[in-house]
């Protein structure tokens, strides 16, 4: 399995929010300069954070985003699995899944590998 750019840059963004003791709005611009994040694909991942109900932003002079609940109640399943597909192997339109002698291998990485990646909080990284 491989994670892509959008998904890292993603749980990236995120940390540099919950990283914020003062909770101040911060702009996509300050996050992508701070960590080295192209900006137009962190405002593309912003879009999607937000209408996810992870993040949410302020319009203005000072205006940004905040994570729109605590670290703590928010998974990086949360925020990888909005981003990509988190499973190994899409096996709902092989012709052999019935006879699949491997499909239950795949199955069972791809559910090890939800539970941890639910296990780890944004408050966990920021330790």
């Amino acid at each position: 399995m491989r994670i892509s750019k959008k998904a890292q840059y993603g749980l990236t963004a995120m940390v540099h929010l919950a990283h914020n003791k003062n909770k101040r709005a911060i702009s996509v611009r300050e996050i992508s300069n701070i960590e080295r994040v192209p900006f137009a694909f962190l405002n593309q991942i912003f879009s999607a954070l937000e209408k996810a109900g992870l993040v949410k932003g302020k319009h203005g002079a000072n205006g940004g985003y905040f994570l729109a609940k605590s670290p703590s109640k928010i998974s990086v399943l949360d925020v990888v699995g909005l981003l990509e597909h988190v499973n190994t192997v899409n096996c709902s339109h092989c012709p052999k899944l019935k006879k699949c002698l491997t499909k239950d291998v795949w199955y069972k990485v791809d559910k090890t590998i939800e539970k941890t990646l639910k296990s780890i909080k944004l408050s966990g990284l920021i330790k």
